[in-house]
């Protein structure tokens, strides 16, 4: 609330990061074990929903915060609040863990009872005036020592949920986790939603910055930048595969060995804005024109389909050839 009014305060800042990774499980999940992996909260329901694709929600869970905020100009702004964390788990395959907060242009010069910032999940306040724009890019380029942390949290969650009884730490290959950090700026509500930017780093880093309107919530944003993560992963995760496993240059069944992961794990996930909010669902579009997600996609298919239809006809000539 804001010290004048006492009326909530207008978030001007919304910002998270996603971690993505292939659930330590041999064998997928059916819907009621995810939903049991997913119950972080014995008084809120998991969200189970299996069209298009099964997806499971946790409920949120909040971390108190107070430190202060990341900065890009070396700003030393404290914020005191909570975090939201969730988890989700698609296909019972791919897990993600997000963790994401909101900030109001400024706040009080002093501490309010814990009390206060509680019932306010997922909101931060500075204390005095928000750097905004430092703010932004420090979430971005990533916390320093001393400030606030997005992903300690997203990862703690994702650790928490690793070492469930239900998984057996077995994977049916291996590959890496990625990271996506975000940050929202607000706009005047009933404008349209944009995506100003999406980056590829080095590291399996991702960041994408957004104009969010007021009246969209920032779960929507976090809801969002998950679709988008997941298929940031699926799609760099195939192409090392085909490159780590020399698909042109190997030739009879280690072409099956190599692509099977792929075919029976991976290519059936791709479904771009299946569970994104309808106000966002259009932001997709940028993606598809400029780097064309799904166009890289469809050519890596190509590529794992045609590579096993030439092995399927060099078999029975081989079996020919040794008559």
């Amino acid at each position: 609330m804001t010290a004048a009014t006492g009326q909530p305060a207008r978030s001007v800042l919304a910002c998270g990061e996603v971690r993505t990774c292939l659930l330590p499980s041999f064998q997928a999940l059916d819907a009621r074990a995810a939903a049991q992996l997913l119950r972080l909260r014995a008084d809120v329901h998991v969200r189970v929903s299996e069209r298009p694709s099964m997806y499971v929600l946790s409920p949120e869970v909040l971390t108190g915060v107070d430190c202060r905020l990341p900065a890009a100009n070396g700003s030393k702004v404290r914020g005191v609040g909570t975090v939201a964390a969730r988890a989700a788990l698609t296909e019972g395959r791919l897990l993600q863990s997000t963790a994401y907060f909101s900030l109001p242009a400024a706040g009080p010069d002093i501490r309010r009872p814990w009390g206060q910032y509680l019932v306010r999940p997922g909101l931060v306040e500075p204390f005095g005036k928000l750097p905004q724009q430092a703010t932004a890019e420090g979430v971005l380029r990533g916390a320093g020592r001393g400030e606030l942390d997005l992903g300690m949290i997203s990862e703690g969650l994702l650790a928490q949920l690793r070492r469930h009884a239900l998984l057996d730490r077995r994977v049916p290959f291996k590959s890496s986790p990625t990271r996506l950090r975000w940050a929202a700026r607000r706009i005047p509500a009933g404008e349209r939603a944009s995506l100003a930017n999406f980056t590829v780093a080095e590291g399996g880093l991702r960041t994408v910055e957004l104009l969010l309107p007021e009246d969209v919530p920032a779960s929507a944003a976090a809801g969002l930048c998950e679709d988008l993560a997941l298929h940031d992963w699926l799609l760099t995760t195939v192409q090392h595969m085909l490159d780590n496993n020399r698909i042109g240059a190997i030739d009879g069944p280690s072409v099956v060995e190599a692509l099977h992961p792929v075919v029976v794990h991976l290519l059936h996930l791709w479904m771009p804005r299946a569970h994104v909010d309808p106000a966002l669902g259009h932001l997709w579009d940028v993606l598809e024109e400029k780097p064309g997600f799904s166009r890289q996609w469809e050519n890596l298919s190509r590529r794992i389909r045609d590579r096993l239809a030439l092995q399927a006809v060099a078999v029975p000539h081989q079996a020919l050839s040794t008559r």
